[in-house]
Order: structure tokens, then sequence, then C-alpha cells
């Protein structure tokens, strides 16, 4: 299964009073893995960048002012997310910012369908706390040591971290892993299968193993079954 996590920044909160997207961040996931395969654009919001904002992801209007517009970008960023579900932290919010920006290029909009919402998924699983994206990678050991501000791409490679465990893939993977090892390791014969504390009674009687050892002779000194045949026994002492 293909996903999509996808994180963003803008010059503020609010969408219908002319705050607009500066940042897209995407990772790609095969299975609730991460493939290497990321999106990732600096946009130019055609606008100031106010204060507070910039004190989150630290994008100034001078930087952004030689970056595409969301026009420009839009075919790109939509080919990168196919179909795929998205994966987003408080998804209301991005999608809200992306839809907008569709809209005033009379493109269509990403269906709430498609969305997973980490946001929801966190608070049912961990209610009343703090689920912030940042208490998230604490509560999983996740190293965000190089969130020093908000940056789209980078809290989409620590999100999809999160979703691993959020959803439980991680402890899955590794039981997966666990079996595939000992499976490898048994067949390769490099430790020893576990035995029986007591033995399962033969089911070849005597007759059958006689009959085996006169078919196997008929074949010849060479035959591969003689080396399979267990010594004959030793006649009792007289």
């Amino acid at each position: 299964m293909r996903e999509i996590v996808l994180d963003t920044e803008t010059t503020g909160l609010d969408p219908l009073r002319g705050d607009r997207l500066v940042e897209i961040g995407c990772v790609e996931m095969l299975n609730r893995m991460p493939t290497g395969q990321t999106y990732h654009v600096y946009i130019n919001p055609e606008r100031d960048m106010p204060a507070e904002a910039f004190a989150v992801h630290g994008l100034s209007a001078e930087f952004l002012s030689t970056k595409p517009l969301f026009h420009e970008v839009v075919d790109a960023f939509l080919e990168f997310i196919g179909d795929a579900p998205l994966v987003i932290h408080n998804a209301s919010f991005d999608i809200g910012f992306i839809n907008a920006e569709l809209d005033k290029i009379k493109r269509v909009a990403i269906p709430r369908e498609r969305l997973v919402d980490t946001l929801l998924l966190a608070r049912r699983k961990h209610p009343g706390v703090s689920n912030r994206l940042d208490d998230l990678c604490s509560r999983y050991s996740i190293d965000n040591s190089r969130r020093t501000k908000h940056g789209a791409l980078l809290d989409a490679e620590l999100l999809a971290e999160v979703y691993v465990d959020l959803v439980g893939a991680r402890q899955s993977q590794l039981l997966l892993a666990s079996e595939g090892e000992n499976i490898r390791v048994n067949v390769a014969g490099d430790a020893p299968r576990r035995q029986r504390t007591v033995p399962l009674a033969p089911r070849v009687s005597d007759t059958e193993r006689e009959a085996h050892r006169a078919f196997v002779a008929t074949l010849g000194d060479k035959a591969i079954w003689n080396e399979f045949l267990p010594a004959p026994a030793a006649p009792p002492a007289g």
C-alpha cells in the first residue's frame, strides 16, 4: 500500500484571511516503510511574512520571493502524491491551505476522504496528554534534534517515523524480521533446531524398514539412499 506523509509551512493560520502556503514536504511510504522518495518545494506566497510565522519556520519573504508560484509546481506535486492516502498531523490545517491554493487556480480540491490524521490517531491512543509532533517523537524515542525550527520535509520525515509507531507497524516489522532470521538460521544449519524433550515414537515398523533396505540394495552401491541408511544392528553376542 502506497501512502504519502505530508507537511506544509504557511504565512499564518487562516487561508480565508489571506495566509498562503510557502512550503510542502512529502515522504513516500510503501507498506508503512519509507521508500526514500520525497517531494519538497518552497513557494512564493506573493505577500509579506508575519513575524510570528517567521519565528516558527524561518522562511523570509525575501528568501521566498525567488521561489516558484504555486501554479508552477502544482502538476509536479499532484503527480507525486497520485491517488495515495495522505498522512498528515492535524490534517484539516494543511489540507485547508492546499485546497485554498488549488481553488485559486481553478483546480479540483483534494477530498478529505483521502486523509489519515495522525493527530486524531494519537489522541485516541494517548488521551489526555499533549500530542504535538515533538511530544510524539519524545514518546517514541525518535531523534528530533535537527528540528530547531519547523520545516515541511523534515517534519514529514519525522512524522513518517511517528506514524509507523502509532499504528503499531514497527512491532509487526520487527516480528516478521525476527521470524525471517530464525527461518534463515535454521535452514542454513547455523543454529540447532529445537528438540523435543520426549522423542516421538517411530512410525516405521521393522518390517517396513527391512523392505526399504532390500529395495535400496537393488539400486547398487552408488545409490544416494545408501548414505541415509542406518548401520545394521550388530548381532547379539553368542
